[in-house]
């Protein structure tokens, strides 16, 4: 999630919040601590904006006027153009936002309080594509923020668990993961391997303590792919949505049934878990078949229940289907103990940087729609280091908050481009400002971004 708390409303900005906090943390919050044995990585960046100042009380007006009304109207727009069943669909998932609220009143309002005992992993301070960092100062302040900010947060629990953003990996990061405590990342590897292969399945052991954890394509595209389980028709559409963006259709163009989509979703579980079971046991070593291995389906948690309407639903099957089907689900820190991983091959260091994006590799955030963006973050790093001790505080953080993955990803990808634009420009701008001003400035528009930032990497001589 980027830095959107107080950057702009509807369409774009606070909602974007505002949704995710009711339509998938608060429902996965209700899972975890059922006991679900999944494992949660908390950006620092979310959690800077759940802990801002007030941002609770702007998502309860959110909620209590700004949802409660649109439903209503669209509700009697669809009514009044003889559409009983859309509207009757509008206000049933308006209780989505009312048992969210009462959710909230019942954790206190403290969404971080109620993550700490689930909080395994964390990130670098803001999502930023650390291979495309220009300096080894800029991805330590970027990795060491992350980890500090965590360590606040929730304690001395932390096991190392780092979550590359985007998995964007090059063995060039190693040491500055090793030297932030980093034990583990999970790595993006189908490019090297092959999707499908048994190599997926084993960690492998770096020569800097940094043990490499490939997410399995194969696994995971069974959910995010074009065909993927959330494609089905039955399923809400995230896309078809009313004047007010409410979305009462299923994908396949019918009004939307919620027991139909939610058995269809436990069906879906079902097959997940017995897919998994056979790339267990499909997977080969040479000419016998493997001994077991670590499947690692990674997906962004807002996937579930924001983008993917039963998300939440279609996790709590499978955790039953894993105990029914005899597939053993363990968080990933957990089976790191227990697995004892290969020897990566050293002649890899001179390969390029993978990740999960188009082509597994770095495009997405420096191809040619975006490569001015790229520069320009890479100049504006440059520019903060040769001014030394007059970056000030505000200084680091307009960086961070410039260099989120978020921007350039938009503009690839073609959503929210102009809001993407502005909040590059307006960064970068801010960032200008603030050099000119010198240490004592006040990066007074990011509000809670990066207050753990530590800017020691960057005035080293």
């Amino acid at each position: 999630m980027p830095y959107v708390e107080g950057f702009g409303t509807w369409p774009f900005g606070e909602e974007w919040l505002w949704e995710a906090i009711v339509g998938c943390y608060l429902p996965l919050l209700d899972l975890l601590d059922g006991g679900a044995p999944l494992t949660l990585s908390l950006t620092p960046v979310l959690c800077d904006q759940l802990e801002a100042p007030g941002v609770f009380e702007r998502l309860r007006r959110f909620v209590e006027g700004t949802r409660r009304e649109t439903h209503e109207q669209d509700a009697a727009g669809l009514r009044a153009g003889g559409h009983d069943r859309l509207a009757r669909e509008l206000e049933r998932s308006w209780e989505d936002y009312a048992r969210g609220l009462e959710s909230l009143e019942r954790r206190g309002g403290d969404l971080i309080e109620s993550f700490a005992a689930h909080a395994q992993w964390t990130s670098s301070a803001t999502h930023a594509i650390l291979p495309l960092l220009a300096t080894d100062a800029g991805v330590r302040m970027q990795v060491h923020s992350g980890v500090g900010s965590h360590r606040r947060r929730f304690g001395s629990g932390w096991r190392g668990g780092f979550w590359l953003p985007e998995c964007a990996y090059t063995p060039a990061l190693l040491r500055e993961l090793e030297d932030a405590g980093v034990a583990a990342v999970c790595v993006e590897l189908t490019r090297r391997f092959g999707i499908g292969a048994r190599e997926h399945l084993r960690p492998l052991a770096t020569d800097s303590g940094v043990v490499l954890v490939p997410i399995d394509r194969s696994t995971i595209s069974l959910i995010w792919s074009d065909g993927g389980y959330p494609a089905n028709g039955a399923y809400r559409d995230y896309h078809h949505h009313t004047v007010h963006h409410h979305n009462p259709w299923s994908n396949d163009g019918a009004p939307y049934e919620h027991e139909r989509a939610l058995a269809l979703a436990g069906e879906h579980a079902a097959d997940f878990v017995a897919r998994t079971i056979a790339r267990l046991s499909d997977a080969r070593e040479g000419d016998r078949p493997a001994r077991g291995g670590l499947v690692v389906c990674a997906l962004d948690t807002e996937l579930f229940g924001h983008w993917w309407y039963e998300g939440i639903a279609f996790l709590e099957a499978v955790v039953d289907e894993c105990s029914r089907q005899g597939l053993e689900l363990i968080r990933l820190d957990d089976a790191l103990e227990r697995c004892e991983p290969e020897l990566e091959d050293p002649s890899q260091d001179g390969r390029p940087a993978s990740s999960w994006g188009v082509n597994g590799d770095l495009s997405t955030w420096s191809g040619p729609p975006v490569a001015e963006m790229a520069f320009a973050m890479r100049a504006a790093e440059l520019e903060v280091l040769a001014a030394g001790a007059r970056a000030g505080g505000a200084a680091a953080r307009e960086l961070l908050a410039l260099q989120a993955s978020d921007w350039p990803f938009m503009v690839s990808r073609g959503q929210a481009v102009p809001y993407a634009h502005e909040r590059f420009e307006g960064h970068r701008s801010e960032l200008a400002r603030a050099l000119r001003a010198g240490p004592d400035g006040d990066p007074a528009g990011l509000r809670n971004l990066a207050i753990d930032a530590d800017r020691s990497s960057l005035l080293a001589p």
